[in-house]
């Protein structure tokens, strides 16, 4: 049970962590651990070519200690015949027991020149291997590269429409939070004063007051009507 809240807690952090690195120090991080790889791969492989090219060198030089030994002993063996021919014991036996030694070392030579030839084989087989691996993944890390600055643009991308949405966002929120009334209220204030004048006429209307008021403007209307006829007369429009 404790593994399972460890596991649990150990994925929880680990999800938080990835949520909050950055993805354009993400992407650098993958091509920088890519480069180092491709180096890392690129030093061994010159290392396997190096150890067949010192192959190639070790069984050159084996080559020639196989044939200068066995001109050596070709040598020794015409020294012995000569010797054997001219009856001198002391020197046949000399050039015989120094063909026999020089024999020897051309089984040693040879045999260490088989040997190389067998190593020699692997190395070409491995300095191929190694060749293939370093462009394969040359061209992988160059797939990386590429990919890193399609991701770069589509991060950017995103960062400037995220910078447009919380632009958008704070507009939305100062409107909102905005004192400043919006023209329905004003077209509902005005209305709400036309109904209440309105309401107050009807009423003045139906009062004492509203009556006298309404008789006052009538007896004023009367007035000026004769002041005009008055005037009529003067001018002589009547």
């Amino acid at each position: 049970m404790l593994k399972r809240i460890w596991g649990y807690i150990k994925q929880l952090f680990r999800g938080m962590a990835q949520s909050a690195m950055d993805p354009e120090v993400e992407i650098e991080q993958a091509i920088t651990e890519a480069r180092a790889a491709d180096q890392r791969l690129r030093n061994q492989a010159a290392k396997v070519i190096a150890h067949r090219t010192q192959l190639e060198a070790r069984i050159e030089r084996a080559a020639s200690e196989v044939g200068e030994a066995r001109e050596m002993a070709k040598q020794a063996l015409l020294k012995a015949e000569e010797a054997k021919t001219s009856g001198d014991s002391a020197a046949l036996e000399k050039w015989t027991s120094a063909a026999q030694s020089l024999a020897m070392k051309i089984q040693a030579a040879e045999s260490n020149v088989n040997g190389l030839k067998e190593q020699y084989e692997i190395a070409l087989t491995q300095a191929e291997d190694a060749k293939n691996a370093v462009q394969q993944n040359a061209m992988r890390v160059q797939e990386l590269a590429a990919k890193r600055m399609q991701l770069l643009g589509k991060l950017e991308q995103a960062k400037m429409q995220e910078a447009v949405n919380s632009a958008m966002e704070s507009m939305t929120a100062s409107l909102e939070r905005d004192s400043a009334p919006s023209l329905s209220e004003v077209e509902d204030k005005i209305e709400a004063r036309l109904a209440g004048a309105k309401a107050h006429t009807e009423l003045r209307g139906v009062t004492p007051e509203g009556a006298e008021q309404e008789l006052k403007e009538a007896v004023s209307l009367s007035q000026a009507d004769a002041k005009l006829e008055e005037l009529r007369q003067e001018l002589g429009l009547t």
